[in-house]
């Protein structure tokens, strides 16, 4: 009898919008090498989004290559971020990324924070 080894799948995406932002500011920063997600905990729900800068991958790091942008997020987060799709979106005068994330099992009301079990 062999054992079959299965590796799961983490990924992440990004939508056309997003990555067009992300490569414009890629442009304007001489040493960047790509976007963080990271993920603090944070608000009424658990956890928040953050977007860095990334001058530097640190070893800890898992980059996903989407389509010319390199997404860098940390190992331990890999389980609360797999399968989620950032977005770049403008709503009234106000432009930000939105995150669609399968795993959320709940967001607070003002958008802050979400809870992953």
């Amino acid at each position: 009898m062999t054992a079959e080894v299965f590796t799961p799948t983490v990924g992440v995406t990004m939508t056309p919008n997003a990555v067009k932002h992300v490569r414009k500011q890629l442009d304007k920063a001489a040493n960047a090498k790509g976007i963080r997600l990271a993920i603090k905990k944070s608000g009424c729900s658990g956890f928040k989004y953050e977007t860095q800068w990334v001058d530097e991958a640190s070893a800890d790091d898992k980059v996903f290559h989407i389509d010319g942008v390199d997404v860098f997020v940390k190992e331990e987060h890999l389980a609360l971020v797999n399968g989620i799709e950032i977005d770049f979106v403008t709503e009234g005068v106000n432009s930000l990324f939105q995150f669609r994330n399968p795993n959320a099992t709940a967001e607070c009301g003002c958008g802050e924070s979400f809870t992953v079990t």
